[in-house]
C-alpha cells in the first residue's frame, strides 16, 4: 500500500510547470513540477484528497476539486501558482460542485452543481474577477459542462439520461439557446467532446449504432457526422494539440491501451479506418511504440509544443505520467512515483485468458500467478465494480502484494463488463443479473481443471458492485467458497436503489430496474435475503460517508450474520466514503483482508 502513484498531468499557460496529482504524501495532492527543476514540489495540503485540478489556461493559478471524507460532494478552490494562496469558491459543503472547463481567455470557468435539486446539475459560469457565479442553464437533467468554444461564446454540454445514454448540446451562453448536436433514438453514449481548432467542428466518442466507442467529427453547421475508427476496440480518450496539427487518441484493446496520435494538418482531416477496419495507422496517423504495456488515461497537449503527457498504468511499470513528442515519436518518463522500497523485479504480469460459462459464452479474465507457481495454490477471485467496470492490464497494487504472498489472482470480466461490445454489455441487465454470477462460479471450475486452484482454497473479493457480487456468490453458490471479502458492496437492492443519492438513482435504473417494476426480482436475488445459505467466513468494509452505496447495506448485512452467530469481520471508517483512500486506512484494511485470507486459504 505504499507504493505511490502520479497521474492526471496538466500544464500551465506558459508550459513551464506541469501540475499533476500523486499521492506521496498518503492521499491525492497537487504536486507541479517545473521545467529545470528536477524534484517536483507539493503545492496542495488538504485535509482530504484532491479529485480533480486544471491550471488557467491564459494566467497563473488553477481550479482544484476537493471533497470531504470521501463524501463525494466536491468543492471547487482556487490556488494560486505555488499553491500558497487556497481560496473556496463555492462554499457549499451540502451540494456538489464539478468543474466544467475554464474559457479560453482565462476570465471564467464553468461548473454544474446540484445546489438548486439535489437530484439533478445545472450549468453555471464563474466570472473571476468578480468571484460571481452565474446561472446559464437549468433543468432537471444530469448535465456536465464538457469545455468552450475557441471562441468561448457557447459550452459543450453533456447531458447524461442513464449510465449507457447520453447526448451532447452546444449552449449558447449569451441567448442560453441549447442545440442538440446528437439527435438519436436507441440507447448511446457520447463523451469527450474535443472543438477543432476552428470551431466548425466537433471530435466526440460515441458507440451510436455501433457495438464499441468510436472516434467521430461532427459538423458544427450541418449536423452531419463521420466515423474516424472501426468498431472493433473502443476509443476512451481524445484530445487536440493547440495549433490543431495533431489529434490523440486512446483505444481500450482487450484491456490494454493502444495509443494513437495522427497529423491531420490543413483542415484537420483525420484517417478514416471505417473502410479499412484494422488498418489503423498510416504516414498521418500512427500507434506510439515505447510506452509500459498497461492501462492509459488523461490525453493533454502541451500548450506552446506539439508534446503530450498521459497517465499509464501497467503492471510492471506502476502508475505514472509519461510524455510522447508527437514530431518525432519519442518517449520519455516524466515522473517516479515511489515504489517504497518494493523490487520492481517482484512484480507480475498477467495472462489474459478465457473461460467457458454455463450457456458456452466465452469469459475474458487476467491471471496473476505467483512467481515460479506449479502446483495447484490458493486463488483470489477479485471482480471488479461498474457494473459496467472492466478489469484491465493496469497496475494494481494490492494485486501484486497478494501475488507476492503466494496466491494466484484472477481477475474475471464477466458478461456485463465494459470493453467487449454493447451486446455483451447488456447480457447481465435486469432480470439476467444472476447470469453474470454463474459465470464467476464457473471460473473455479476452470481454476480446478487447469491445476491453478486447490479445491476448497479460493475466495471471493470486490468492491462495490464487485461487493454485491461477493454476496451473491456466497449466497447463490456457497459450497465454492472457502472466504468472501466484501468492500462497500450491496446487499440488498431494493435499499440500494431507495437509499443511494438521488442524482445517480435514474442513471442506474436502467441496469438494474425500478423498485416498482422489479422489486419482488430485488427481494429475490438479494443476498440479504439468503444469509441462511452462507457457509464461507466473510469480511466486511466499507466507509461511513458513501453516497453510493450507503453503509446500511454493509451494517444489515452484518447484524444479519452475527444473528446467526456465522463468522463475519466488519471494518467501518468513518471517514473514508465509496472505497478506501487515505493511506493509513488503506494499510489497516488490508492488513486485515491479508491475515483473515490467510486463516481460511493457507
Amino acid at each position: 500500500m505504499q507504493i505511490r502513484a502520479a497521474y492526471g498531468a496538466r500544464f500551465s499557460h506558459d508550459d513551464k510547470r506541469m501540475y499533476f496529482l500523486s499521492t506521496q504524501s498518503g492521499s491525492p495532492q497537487v504536486y507541479a513540477l517545473e521545467d529545470g527543476v528536477p524534484w517536483p514540489r507539493q503545492i496542495s495540503f488538504f485535509r482530504d484528497r484532491v479529485l480533480g485540478l486544471a491550471p488557467n489556461p491564459a494566467g497563473d493559478g488553477l481550479v482544484v476539486s476537493v471533497d470531504e471524507g470521501g463524501n463525494e460532494r466536491s468543492q471547487l478552490y482556487l490556488l494560486s501558482a505555488d499553491g500558497v494562496e487556497v481560496e473556496d469558491l463555492t462554499r457549499d459543503p451540502d451540494h456538489i460542485y464539478r468543474f466544467g472547463g475554464w474559457s479560453n481567455d482565462g476570465a471564467v470557468f464553468a461548473f454544474t452543481s446540484n445546489a438548486r435539486n439535489s437530484a439533478c446539475f445545472d450549468v453555471y459560469v464563474y466570472e473571476l474577477a468578480a468571484r460571481r457565479a452565474r446561472l446559464v442553464h437549468e433543468s432537471d437533467h444530469t448535465n456536465h459542462a464538457a469545455g468552450f468554444s475557441p471562441d468561448d461564446a457557447a459550452l459543450i454540454v453533456v447531458r447524461q439520461h442513464a449510465a449507457l445514454d447520453s447526448d451532447l448540446f452546444r449552449l449558447d451562453i449569451a441567448t442560453q439557446e441549447m442545440r442538440l448536436l446528437t439527435p438519436h433514438e436507441n440507447e448511446a453514449l457520447y463523451h469527450s467532446p474535443e472543438f477543432s481548432r476552428d470551431g466548425r467542428a466537433l471530435y466526440a466518442i460515441s458507440d451510436q449504432g455501433s457495438e464499441f466507442s468510436r472516434l467521430m467529427r461532427i459538423d458544427m453547421d450541418s449536423g452531419g457526422a463521420e466515423w474516424l475508427t472501426a468498431d472493433d476496440w473502443s476509443v476512451t480518450d481524445v484530445a487536440r494539440s493547440r495549433d490543431g496539427e495533431h489529434l490523440a487518441y486512446a483505444r481500450n484493446e482487450n484491456g490494454t491501451t493502444a495509443l494513437y496520435v495522427t497529423r491531420p494538418g490543413r483542415g484537420e482531416q483525420v484517417p478514416n479506418h471505417t473502410a479499412q477496419p484494422g488498418a489503423l495507422a498510416d504516414a498521418r496517423g500512427a500507434r506510439v511504440t515505447g510506452l509500459p504495456a498497461g492501462m492509459a488515461e488523461g490525453i493533454q497537449w502541451r500548450r506552446l509544443e506539439p508534446v503530450l503527457a498521459l497517465t499509464v498504468s501497467g503492471p510492471l511499470s506502476g502508475t505514472d505520467v509519461w510524455m510522447v513528442d508527437a514530431r518525432d515519436d519519442s518517449v520519455s518518463r516524466a515522473t517516479y512515483a515511489s515504489i517504497s522500497g518494493v523490487p520492481q523485479e517482484t512484480f507480475v504480469a498477467p495472462e489474459l485468458i478465457h473461460y467457458p460459462s454455463f450457456d458456452g459464452l466465452s469469459i475474458p479474465a487476467y491471471l496473476y500467478r505467483p512467481q515460479g507457481a506449479s502446483e495447484p495454490g490458493p486463488v483470489i477471485i477479485d471482480v471488479h465494480g461498474g457494473p459496467e467496470g472492466q478489469s484491465t492490464n493496469m497496475f494494481s497494487p494490492l494485486r501484486q502484494y497478494f501475488v507476492n504472498r503466494g496466491y494466484a489472482v484472477l481477475a474475471p470480466n464477466v458478461r456485463g463488463s465494459a470493453g467487449y461490445g454493447r451486446k455483451y454489455l447488456s447480457l447481465d441487465d435486469v432480470r439476467k443479473r444472476m447470469d453474470s454470477v454463474a459465470d464467476l462460479a464457473r471460473s473455479v471450475d476452470w481454476l480446478v481443471a487447469q491445476g491453478i486452484a486447490r479445491e476448497g482454497a479460493v475466495a471471493v473479493m470486490g468492491g462495490s458492485y464487485g461487493g454485491f457480487m461477493v454476496l451473491a456468490a456466497v449466497t447463490h453458490y456457497p459450497d465454492l467458497w472457502a472466504a468472501g471479502v466484501d468492500i462497500v458492496g450491496i446487499a440488498n437492492l431494493r435499499t440500494f436503489m431507495a437509499n443511494t443519492s438521488l442524482y445517480r438513482r435514474h442513471l442506474r435504473e436502467c441496469e438494474y430496474g425500478t423498485i416498482e417494476q422489479d422489486g419482488a426480482f430485488f427481494d429475490a436475488i438479494s443476498p440479504i435475503h439468503h444469509v441462511d445459505r452462507i457457509t464461507a467466513p466473510l469480511m466486511i468494509v466499507h466507509g461511513a460517508n458513501d453516497p453510493r452505496v450507503p453503509v446500511d447495506e454493509a451494517e444489515q448485512m452484518v447484524a444479519a450474520l452475527r444473528e446467526r452467530t456465522h463468522p463475519v469481520s466488519y471494518l467501518r471508517f468513518s471517514d473514508e466514503g465509496h472505497g478506501i483512500v487515505k493511506l493509513a486506512n488503506r494499510i489497516t484494511a488490508y492488513r486485515a483482508i491479508a491475515e483473515f485470507l490467510d486463516v481460511h486459504l493457507q
